[in-house]
């Protein structure tokens, strides 16, 4: 990926919404975790250095009530191209950086996309749970978000799961992972305006060699309020 940025528009807002979903057990009844908020992606710019700084405040609400919070996420896009982390505080994976999908592509890989026909293989690091997912992205149709063109990307992955669950201290699992969602880009300003996403984990795991089933699922949904064109 390259920069594609200039040093136009400086704020994106966004809704959130997620759902978390655990069963665990045959006859349990599923817990539940619902999310509600909204996030501001700050960018600057140092040199050929792009920042990415998403804030988000929002309610969760599970079986005890509910709860506000927040998070951030800091992100820099290096004059190489590559994406490097720089501070994670967001243990709900709400934020737009946070996600499978980079905040911003470059130019030659929006081209790239706009000529993609048929199906191309895609990885990357799993969200959440760790591991790796192997699939396919293809290219959508080109649609609307506000007054701005998008370009909508699918993508499929599964990939093997095992280990702990997130935010389920003590409770490790082996399993399998499938992932599906569109991811929508700005086509002016390379952007990412909108992203859903539904990630499924089912596996067990054994106490005292009592072998228990597992289902996870995590949904996200963040969508740009007012977008604007960066060019």
């Amino acid at each position: 990926m390259s920069a594609g940025a200039s040093a136009a528009a400086q704020r994106q807002q966004y809704t959130v919404t997620g759902l978390d979903c655990y069963r665990i057990g045959r006859h349990q009844a599923p817990e539940t975790v619902t999310y509600t908020g909204t996030q501001t992606l700050a960018i600057s710019h140092a040199g050929s250095s792009t920042h990415f700084f998403a804030t988000v405040r929002y309610v969760a609400t599970g079986r005890s009530g509910s709860a506000p919070s927040q998070a951030s996420f800091a992100q820099d896009l290096l004059p190489n191209g590559e994406l490097a982390d720089r501070a994670d505080l967001d243990p709900d994976y709400l934020t737009i950086l946070n996600q499978p999908f980079a905040v911003e592509l470059g130019a030659q890989t929006l081209r790239e996309i706009l000529r993609l026909r048929g199906r191309a293989p895609f990885s990357f690091p799993a969200p959440l749970a760790g591991g790796t997912l192997h699939g396919y992205l293809e290219r959508g149709p080109i649609g609307r978000i506000g007054s701005q063109l998008v370009v909508a990307v699918k993508f499929d992955a599964t990939g093997p799961m095992a280990g702990p669950l997130p935010n389920r201290v003590g409770i490790a699992m082996s399993g399998a992972m499938h992932m599906r969602g569109t991811a929508y880009y700005d086509i002016h300003g390379t952007l990412l305006l909108a992203l859903n996403e539904r990630m499924t984990i089912a596996g067990t795991f054994e106490d005292r060699a009592v072998t228990t089933p597992v289902k996870i699922v995590y949904a996200r949904r963040i969508h740009a309020q007012n977008a604007t064109t960066r060019r």
